[in-house]
This record gives structure tokens, C-alpha cells and sequence, in this order.
């Protein structure tokens, strides 16, 4: 039999070189096909069979222990009903191969637009594929909307329950941040400022801790950038809702603690090592900074240094140390008064 040298020709010369699946993975897909289509209209029972296709010409021979058992006339057949088989597995060899080429991509940032969003999940085009923006990987108080533009971070290549290659990207991991940090700051890219960590409330609030490898960089500085300019780019691309704030890390755990909750100021700091907890104390007028709204900012400050916080909150008029005076009795009120009585005499 032979199969349409029109639909062999497209599949086998214009899929193959044009989409970029080798030749070998289109002629498997269609010996699977007419596998499949003489199995249904032809065999009764199962039984082991081999196809061979002739790149040549299409033709296509059916063989069961290397007797040619290809029935007259199936070539029609084999046709009608491989079609949909074949589109079907050029398709899946297609994304497979499309699913290499971003492989080792996996961990770097992209550039995508929205193309379907339901509400829940959104399909991303990143150029020569589709990636899927689950819910969980979004961002909270973004819009997102069809044919909207926007920076993500590449985080696994998996297959679902049907083996196809799902390309899974993300717009609230840490590492969004730090690789857009590295466009930005040639400092991080040439390894002269290190981030140490990264905690997000996306799209909300980020803190980062970062450090100088060498002396006389000021690591926080060269990550503001002047004027701020850096940082500002960042947090546009993040869609501009979310603000970062840039902490000097250090391995002083009361230091570290301190620059974490800015712009708070703190007064004291006691650390139990053993329980991993730190009792911060401010003055009353700074504790909503140090807490933050719903307490955003004492979370970050936690989850980025390893602590749980405690914010204790003083008056700043009250004393330090408060004595307690003694109460008298009548008698030695009366001493008191004539000894005071004399010394004035």
C-alpha cells in the first residue's frame, strides 16, 4: 500500500525541517499509525506485527514474522484512519523538541505574553512555545489580563499525566528577583556583590540580602544604583507594585537583625540561639514600621534572617529603671518634717 506522497512528503520534508523534528521521529509516527489502523480494521486478535515505510516513496508494508501480511486495498484505509494518529504524533514530537530547546533555559528569565487566562491558570507565549502559568506561581494584586506582556522566570520542564512536556514558569519565585537583579547590576553578574537570600510577599513586598566580595563596594548602594534607578527597573518590571528593600547582610546576627526590619528603628535586641527567637524592642512610634501592614515587614525580616521575631514596644518618656519608694508611717513623716525644719534653721 502507499500513503498519500502528498501527506508523506509534508509530514516527512516540510515538519520535519521546518519545525525541527528529525525525519526518524515522523517516519516512527506513522508505522505507529497504520499499526494502529490495521489493528482496528483488519486483525481480529492481537498480534506482533512490524511496519516498514519506505522514505522514498511512503509505501508502507505490514509484516507478522517477516511475512508480508499487508491486506489489498488497506492503503486506503490505513490513510483515513492514520491521519489524525500522525498529525497527532507530529504534534507531540514537535513539543518535545520545543521543550529541549528551553531546557536549558530552566532557571533564567523570560519575556512572554498572556494568551488565555480563565481566572485561575494563564498560558504564557515565550516565543516558540506555550508555558503555563499555574496559580500558585502568580503574583497576589496583579492583573492579568489577554495579551498582556510580562517577566517570568522559567522554573521546571515536567510531563503530565498524558506525557506531554509542560513548560512551567513563574512570577512570585524569589528567583524572578535575583536574575533580574543581574540584568541590572553588573556588579552581581561579575560576582562582586552576592545575594545571600531573597523572601517575597509577591507583589507586595520583597527584602534581599546581599554583600561585597570586595572591600570598598558598597553592595546596597550599587544595587539602589543612582537616583535609586536600578531597583526602580526592577520593581517596574514586576509590574510596579511590589516594593524591595535592599538589606547589607551580616554575619553579626543582631546587625543582620537590625538591617532587616528597616526603616524601623530599634533600640535593643536579645537573641536565643537555642530557640532561634530574638526579642526586639522599639520605641512605641516605630513599632507599626517594624510590624508593617498585617505584619508583612516582621515576616520577611524573620523568613530572611531565621529568627522569630518578638517586637516589644516602649514609651520613649518612660525611664529605663523605675525605683518604688517605700511607704511610711505618720511618725516618720513627722521626723522627716522636723529634721527638715532644723536644717533650714
Amino acid at each position: 500500500m502507499t500513503i498519500i506522497k502528498s501527506e508523506f512528503s509534508l509530514a516527512l520534508n516540510q515538519v520535519a525541517t521546518e519545525r525541527g523534528i528529525s525525519a526518524d521521529d515522523v517516519v516512527s509516527s506513522i508505522e505507529q499509525a497504520v499499526i494502529a489502523a490495521y489493528k482496528k480494521e483488519c486483525s481480529k486478535e492481537e498480534e506482533e506485527i512490524k511496519v516498514t515505510v519506505n522514505k522514498d516513496t511512503g509505501e508502507a508494508r505490514i509484516f507478522k514474522d517477516d511475512k508480508d501480511i499487508t491486506p489489498p486495498g488497506f492503503g486506503r484505509i490505513a490513510a483515513q484512519t492514520a491521519k489524525q494518529v500522525i498529525l497527532q504524533k507530529i504534534r507531540e514530537a514537535e513539543k518535545k523538541t520545543v521543550a529541549s530547546h528551553y531546557l536549558s533555559q530552566v532557571g533564567t528569565v523570560l519575556k512572554g505574553r498572556i494568551i488565555r487566562y480563565d481566572g485561575y491558570s494563564a498560558s504564557v507565549d515565550i516565543g516558540k512555545a506555550e508555558a503555563i502559568l499555574p496559580k500558585e506561581e502568580q503574583m497576589n494584586n496583579y492583573k492579568y489580563q489577554v495579551n498582556g506582556s510580562l517577566i517570568v522566570y522559567l522554573k521546571e520542564i515536567s510531563n503530565d499525566k498524558f506525557d506531554n512536556p509542560r513548560i512551567i514558569v513563574s512570577h512570585s519565585h524569589p528567583k524572578l528577583i535575583e536574575e533580574l537583579f543581574k540584568r541590572e547590576v553588573p556588579e552581581i553578574a561579575n560576582g562582586t556583590i552576592e545575594i545571600k537570600k531573597i523572601v517575597r510577599e509577591p507583589g507586595e513586598r520583597a527584602k534581599i540580602a546581599v554583600t561585597s566580595t570586595q572591600s570598598g563596594v558598597d553592595p546596597v548602594g550599587a544595587c539602589v544604583g543612582q537616583k535609586g534607578v536600578r531597583v526602580q527597573t526592577v520593581i517596574d518590571e514586576l509590574g510596579g507594585g511590589e516594593k524591595i528593600d535592599i538589606i547589607q547582610w551580616n554575619k553579626d546576627e543582631k546587625l543582620f537583625l537590625i538591617a532587616a526590619l528597616s526603616p524601623a528603628k530599634i533600640i535593643s535586641v536579645e537573641i536565643d540561639k537555642t530557640g532561634k527567637r530574638a526579642k526586639v524592642t522599639v520605641e512605641e512610634k516605630e513599632a507599626p514600621l517594624a510590624i508593617g501592614k498585617g505584619g508583612i515587614n516582621v515576616n520577611l525580616a524573620s523568613r530572611l534572617t531565621g529568627f522569630e521575631i518578638d517586637i516589644v514596644q516602649t514609651k520613649s518618656e518612660e525611664p529605663t529603671e523605675t525605683v518604688k519608694t517605700p511607704e511610711v508611717t505618720p511618725i516618720e513623716k513627722v521626723t522627716k518634717n522636723k529634721i527638715s525644719e532644723t536644717v533650714s534653721k
